[in-house]
Order: C-alpha cells, then sequence, then structure tokens
C-alpha cells in the first residue's frame, strides 16, 4: 500500500496527514514512479499554510526523485526502470508520497553520475540557481552579490554557482555556524542579522556602492533591508517569502532607493520551454557530476514524521538541503 501525506485543511504543521494511497495504472501520458527521495522546501510551507491556494484536500510537495515502474500509452521518451527527478508547482503537486502516478512531460532522465537522493534535495533549489545566475541579470565577473538566507539548500548552491562566475558573495546568516556553513560554500563576507545591520554592514563591505543584485527569499523582514543594500539601478529578486509577504508599497520608492528594478520570477516560466529546460539542467547536472557544485544533504526524514520536518523547517533548524527518505 502507497503512502501519501495530505492537507484537508490549512495552517500549521499538525494539519499534516500521514495515510494510505491506492495507485493505479497509468493513463496516456502517465507513468507510476516510486520515490526514492522526496525534496523538502520552504516553499512546502506556503500550500500548506494557504500562501500558496490549492484545492482541498491536496498532497502536496513539488519535488522528488525516483523509478518509473509503469508506463502508459503514448510517453515513448522514458521506459519502466528509468531513474527520473521532477519538480514544478502545480503540474507536480503530490510528491509527498511513496509512489504517484504523474505526467510524464515534466520528468527528467538522470545521469548515473546523481543519486536519487541528491536530485531530490537539488532539483528544485538547482533549476532555481540556474535561472537565477543565468537569466535574470547580466553578471561579469566582480560583481557583488547579497544573498539572503545563505546557509540554506538554495543559498549554498547559490553561492558556488556565484563563484563559478567570478561573483564576489556576501550573504546572510542567523548564527555563526551557519555563517562558517556558508563561507565553505563561496561566501566571501557573511553578515549575522541577529545583531548586524545588514544594509549598513553591506555599504561598508562594498565602499558605500552597495550591491547589483540582491536575492531575498525571506520577504518581509528584509524588504527594505534589501532595497537599501542596492547600488544605483541594481537589481531586487524577490524568490520568496520566508517571514511573510512584502507589504504594499508605492513603486515610487524603487526611484528612491536609486533607481532599483525589482523582480519576483517563477521557476515555471523558466523551465516551461522544454529547450530552455534541458539547456539548464544540463548545465545544472554538469557542474553537480563534475563536482564544481557540491549538494550537501543535511536530514533525511522519515515520511511520516512531515510534520517535525515541516517544525524544524520553519524553526530554522535546517542548514542546507534535507529529504525525506522512501
Amino acid at each position: 500500500m502507497a503512502k501519501v501525506v495530505r492537507i484537508y485543511e490549512t495552517g500549521g504543521p499538525d494539519v499534516l496527514r500521514f495515510e494510505n494511497a491506492t495507485v493505479g495504472e497509468p493513463g496516456p501520458g502517465e507513468v507510476r514512479v516510486r520515490h526514492v527521495a522526496v525534496g523538502l522546501n520552504f516553499a512546502d510551507t506556503y500550500f500548506r499554510s494557504g500562501l500558496y491556494k490549492v484545492p482541498l484536500p491536496s498532497s502536496i510537495g513539488n519535488e522528488a526523485a525516483g523509478v518509473i515502474e509503469a508506463v502508459g500509452s503514448g510517453v515513448t521518451h522514458l521506459a519502466v526502470g528509468d531513474r527520473v527527478t521532477y519538480t514544478g508547482f502545480t503540474p507536480t503537486l503530490g510528491a509527498y508520497s511513496t509512489d504517484r502516478l504523474i505526467s510524464a512531460d515534466p520528468l527528467i532522465k538522470l545521469p548515473e553520475a546523481i543519486s536519487c537522493e541528491v536530485a531530490a534535495a537539488m532539483t528544485m533549489r538547482g533549476l532555481s540557481a540556474a535561472y537565477l545566475m543565468r537569466r535574470i541579470y547580466p553578471f561579469k565577473a566582480g560583481d557583488t552579490i547579497l544573498l539572503h538566507a545563505a546557509a540554506g539548500g538554495a543559498g549554498l548552491i547559490l553561492s558556488q554557482w556565484a563563484k563559478l562566475l567570478g561573483l564576489t558573495v556576501i550573504g546572510t546568516v542567523s548564527t555563526d555556524a551557519k555563517a562558517e556553513v556558508a563561507r565553505a560554500h563561496g561566501c566571501d563576507h557573511t553578515i549575522n542579522y541577529s545583531h548586524e545591520d545588514v544594509a549598513k554592514r553591506v555599504r561598508e563591505l562594498t565602499d558605500g556602492v552597495g550591491v547589483s543584485v540582491v536575492f531575498d527569499s525571506v520577504g518581509k523582514d528584509t524588504f527594505m533591508s534589501s532595497l537599501d543594500s542596492l547600488k544605483r539601478r541594481g537589481l531586487l529578486v524577490c524568490v520568496g517569502f520566508a517571514s511573510g509577504a512584502v507589504p504594499a508599497f508605492d513603486p515610487a520608492i524603487l526611484a528612491r532607493k536609486g533607481s532599483a528594478y525589482l523582480t519576483r520570477p517563477g521557476l515555471a516560466d523558466y523551465i516551461a520551454d522544454p529547450a530552455e529546460k534541458a539547456e539548464l539542467v544540463d548545465e545544472l547536472f554538469g557542474h553537480v557530476a563534475a563536482g564544481r557544485i557540491r549538494i550537501d544533504i543535511n536530514r533525511r526524514y522519515a515520511l511520516e514524521d512531515a510534520v517535525q520536518a515541516h517544525r524544524d523547517l520553519e524553526a530554522r533548524k535546517i542548514v542546507g538541503s534535507s529529504i525525506f527518505a522512501i
């Protein structure tokens, strides 16, 4: 019997329910996947809390890796026994499960050099890092960026990728221990926001100029300090809302902050085109397979421990990437 984590109402971690599930045979264009590992992402908490709306009841989770056990009609590019990974949002919702049916379209075949556990720890974060590094801004060697949550799973990948491009990375963290991890993954400077003024410290580190780009996954609590950290005509990239949604603001503030630019991108729009998705996947997998980008799995949870996993996630107890090991 397959297992699944569902929500019947939105709220805190306690709304997660671990249940039995029946998985049938794949229909046209579908496959049945036996998961080996499921990604644990902060975005999962947005679906659980209701920040991202889904019809209820619903399973959650948008990232997993496993082995194809059955193939529906019309699927020609995948076969039984193939190892695959996937990410996305609406098309892939339901990753918190041991087995599932899923459209073959979003599935990515894994090369031999990448395990299912590593894939589940990096597909969403890694592809996000790929488009943020390769599509959002015309980076050139010597540019400086500010990266919030630098010791998180996405932050560690972004830092390493930024160093491959010759960028200077300033990362924010909440503890000295996380600062050590961030520096070990490429951060040139760390700022402990628990007791340091982020924007002031950024100005000190950049001789008063500010940074070219801020990657802000925190949201409400960091929005103004992110704007204050930008150089003239710099770019603020809002990539998450860990502390809550950014409050409404007058766009004129962007002019007052040096004619700053602001974007709120979504991964789905950068992997919607199959050719662009393949290009980003190839670059990401190439870096990981060659060891240029290291994926560290910090914690492995059982799927039935999803409640505790979400509590740890929201309490900022997790450094780097964590997964559900099936």
